[in-house]
């Protein structure tokens, strides 16, 4: 059972990158949906389906002693009643290094529950690099 009631989806995504800069496993645990649907997709890692999978993945990030500076930035917000996503830029630093790792693109998928809102699905990928120039006029696709 979740102790925590979130008011907002806005309030969920600020927990979290509190929980992930303190490297707090309850913390971290605590944003995210008991179900086993939820999805977590770390930068370059495969997909973790299931809240137990999920749990095991945040568990070996904080083992690794490695504490993190989060920025985020570009926040686009869709929002419904019951569901709300946000995608933004992670911006990351080391603690105690003194260069910013490239951005990472993310999207975060928020329902609402019974218990407030919760997340359900966190999905990171490295961010392409900004191009120098802006590109030719050319034909637009979309997938």
């Amino acid at each position: 059972m979740k102790r925590t009631t979130f008011a907002s989806a806005q309030d969920v995504e600020q927990a979290f990158y509190e929980a992930l800069e303190r490297a707090d496993l309850d913390a971290m645990m605590e944003v995210w949906a008991d179900d086993e649907e939820v999805v977590c997709i770390h930068p370059g890692g495969p997909r973790l389906a299931g809240y137990d999978r999920v749990r095991e993945s945040w568990t070996q990030i904080f083992a690794s002693r490695q504490r993190l500076q989060v920025r985020t930035a570009d926040q686009t917000v869709v929002q419904g009643m019951m569901f709300a996503i946000h995608s933004l830029h992670e911006n990351l630093t080391v603690v105690g290094e003194n260069r910013p790792r490239p951005p990472v693109a993310v999207t975060n998928v928020y329902v609402r529950t019974s218990n407030g809102w919760r997340m359900v699905s966190h999905h990171a990928s490295p961010a392409p690099g900004v191009p120098a120039e802006a590109p030719a006029e050319g034909p637009k696709i979309l997938h």
